[in-house]
Formats: C-alpha cells, structure tokens, sequence
C-alpha cells in the first residue's frame, strides 16, 4: 500500500512541476506582443494554462499596466507541490 501512495505523490508532483513549467512558458510568452495565440502550439497552451489563470485575475488589479496576477497562481502551485511532497514524504 505504501508503495502505491508513493507512486501516487510521485506522478502528482511530476504533474505539477510539469504544469509550473507551461505556466512559466506562457506567461514569459505574454512578454511578446506577436505571438499568434490562436496558432498552435500556443492555442493549446493557452487552453491548458488559462483556466487556472482566470482564477486569480480578479484579485490583485494591474500595477502600472503589469497584472501581477499569475504570482499567486505560482505561489498557490508551488504551495500545492510542497504540501504533497511533504505528505509523500510521510508515507514512506
């Protein structure tokens, strides 16, 4: 049984870290005004990202035209990482 919540934390951090990853890439995309977004890859980027993106957009407004927004998205994530690694920790 141990050995199956390990797999479990496991491919759930390598989800996330893969997910901080895309979050990471979009938002330094976001940088360059000429990126087609509804070309691939970046239309499947987009759709991927978003989603969580959208979540937190309402809550701290632009500073100086710059939404800071996807800060807490990556704090939220990393958050997230280091409560089940802490757990998977635990299991073994």
């Amino acid at each position: 049984m141990t050995n199956s919540l390990t797999l479990l934390f496991s491919s759930f951090l390598g989800f996330l870290q893969i997910y901080l990853i895309l979050l990471l890439i979009r938002v330094s995309l976001t940088w360059f005004p000429n990126v087609n977004w509804y070309g691939q890859p970046f239309y499947s980027l987009s759709r991927l990202t978003d989603p969580y993106l959208r979540m937190f957009r309402g809550i701290v407004p632009p500073l100086v035209g710059i939404d800071i927004s996807p800060i807490l998205g990556f704090i939220l994530l990393q958050c997230i990482m280091q409560i089940a690694s802490n757990i998977g920790l635990s299991t073994n």
